[in-house]
């Protein structure tokens, strides 16, 4: 009512100015990106599974694997460590035309595997995670933050990945299937397992009043070590008993190590519980590879209780509370994010059970998962777009 009684252009100048800020730091496009992508591509995959339509340069499940790895999880990790980055140095990561550039090579990785350029494809999916690496370099190594370079070496063991993956599609190079794929994941998992233990903890104290989980250095070793000792057999092709007895070993670390994080007391905030379900689903993906690798079940729902059950689940709870963070708001999940979780839930349990249950339902389950996995991130686009897009609600810069 005040502006009212100004002049007309003194009113104006006191209006705030809406300014798109898209480009302001690494979160806002990647996460973005990689949502959109997300409720896209996987649909996209459902119907190629059933014959609907045909497949790209990237064959089958080689395409759906490749750019759920190096499409959606890329695109979160790299947002996410740009973002953590200028946090742990002090120093800007890419922002403005730098980022820009960095989003559009990500974009033409993605548009690039569905054609016959397969030489153009490999070249921009390893260009692109490298890029990014040098990108964060430059701001720990800047800021003095050495005790994060390793993340750098995990970006750039994502490229290597990459770069394998490629080099055997084009047919120059015979490597292990191990050393692809397989590795890239683990790789993954290595980041997941490294960041929750440095940041569960702490939401889970902070978000449920009267939890006290626990962080345990030894415990953050075994449970670190085994996940790359799991690489390295991955790399070697390790197979049968010995690489049960390395997940039964993983299994019983990460299950301690999940207990002493307090689970059953943050069921009243889904912005934590949801992380503790995902990691949960870490546990259901060990104990069905000891037991795949025993030949007890097919490989198929332990992959995907780590695909859609950890990675899904927390990688959509992770770009909810940052992007909550970092654009300024309070820390807490509404019933769209509740909704989108427990979408990705059921999403995970359909894709996990139902083939496990009977090899004969594996197309429904396909179909079903997707449509749900599509669901969440839609509902995470609907609520957070305009999040990513706009300037932060405090006035603060990022």
């Amino acid at each position: 009512m005040a502006n009212l009684s100004m002049p007309p252009q003194e009113a104006a100048d006191t209006l705030p100015l809406r300014r798109l800020a898209l480009w302001d730091l690494g979160f806002r496009p990647f996460y973005l990106l990689a949502a959109l992508f997300a409720a896209l591509s996987v649909p996209l995959w459902a119907l190629q599974f059933g014959g609907v339509i045909a497949q790209p340069w990237l064959h089958g499940p080689l395409w759906h694997a490749h750019e759920m790895v190096f499409g959606y999880t890329m695109a979160v990790v790299v947002g996410f460590l740009f973002t953590a980055g200028r946090n742990w140095s002090g120093q800007a990561t890419p922002t403005g035309p730098a980022l820009m550039a960095l989003a559009g090579l990500w974009l033409a990785g993605r548009v690039l595997v569905l054609t016959p350029f397969g030489v153009a494809a490999a070249a921009v999916n390893v260009a692109f995670p490298m890029l990014a690496a040098w990108g964060l370099w430059r701001a720990l190594h800047a800021g003095g933050n050495r005790r994060n370079y390793f993340f750098v070496g995990l970006l750039v063991a994502l490229a290597a990945a990459a770069a394998v993956v490629h080099l055997g599609q084009l047919q120059w190079l015979n490597l292990p299937a191990g050393l692809g794929l397989p590795v890239a994941l683990d790789v993954v998992l290595f980041i997941i397992v490294l960041m929750t233990g440095r940041v569960v903890p702490m939401f889970t104290n902070n978000g449920s009043p009267g939890a006290k989980a626990l962080r345990k250095p030894w415990l953050e070793i075994l449970a670190s070590g085994s996940v790359l000792a799991l690489l390295a057999a991955d790399a070697v092709g390790l197979q049968g008993m010995p690489l049960a007895a390395l997940a039964m070993l993983a299994l019983a670390a990460h299950t301690a190590r999940w207990w002493m994080w307090q689970p059953w007391k943050t069921l009243r905030q889904p912005l934590v519980w949801v992380l503790h379900v995902a990691y949960f689903w870490l546990l259901v993906h060990l104990g069905l590879r000891a037991a795949a690798a025993l030949g007890w079940v097919a490989g198929g729902p332990a992959t995907h209780a780590l695909t859609v059950g950890l990675i899904g689940m927390l990688t959509l709870g992770m770009i909810t509370r940052t992007a909550l963070g970092h654009t300024g708001r309070p820390l807490r999940a509404g019933r769209i994010e509740t909704a989108a979780y427990l979408a990705m839930l059921g999403s995970a349990v359909v894709r996990v059970c139902l083939p496990l249950h009977d090899a004969a339902w594996l197309l429904p389950a396909v179909s079903v998962s997707a449509a749900l996995w599509s669901l969440a991130f839609t509902l995470y686009l609907v609520r957070y777009a305009p999040l990513l897009l706009w300037p932060r609600a405090d006035g603060q810069p990022g």
